[in-house]
């Protein structure tokens, strides 16, 4: 188990691993605690609720493309929140921490935890991916 009782990030083969030291160094102490601790941060907290330009949403931990702008949208919950994801981008596997049944959402890269997907979204997937803004980064769109 992680940091405040979450699971830690899965181990398996993912093409880009790095020990716990070298992740400690090269994320923030938040992103180190969402993307390999499986934490949540504190809602409407990430700057990225206020992202509102044209580009791409990357995983914090290894830069791989997640979500494109275009399917971000308010869900009022108080995290960056998407209708769809960017194809290749993530796993799903079953958590049932906290006595529920989710869908966790992780980087398929690095197996980072990104959030989770629910079915209360809008159309056309009726998707709601809920995730941490301290897991992904933006890159906007050049000119």
């Amino acid at each position: 188990m992680g940091t405040d009782g979450k699971k830690d990030a899965p181990p398996g083969n993912f093409p880009v691993t790095h020990s716990d030291a070298e992740w400690r160094a090269m994320l923030s102490a938040e992103a180190y605690r969402v993307l390999r601790k499986g934490a949540t941060e504190a809602p409407f907290t990430s700057p990225l609720l206020k992202e509102h330009r044209k580009g791409t949403f990357t995983c914090a931990g290894c830069a791989t493309p997640l979500f494109a702008s275009t399917t971000k949208y308010d869900s009022h919950t108080g995290w960056p929140s998407f209708w769809d994801v960017l194809p290749g981008g993530i796993l799903e596997r079953a958590d049932y921490t906290l006595g529920m049944s989710r869908t966790e959402v992780l980087c398929k890269t690095c197996g980072g935890h990104l959030g989770h997907v629910f079915d209360d979204g809008p159309k056309p997937t009726g998707l709601r991916y809920c995730m941490n803004g301290a897991a992904l980064n933006f890159t906007p769109q050049a000119a």
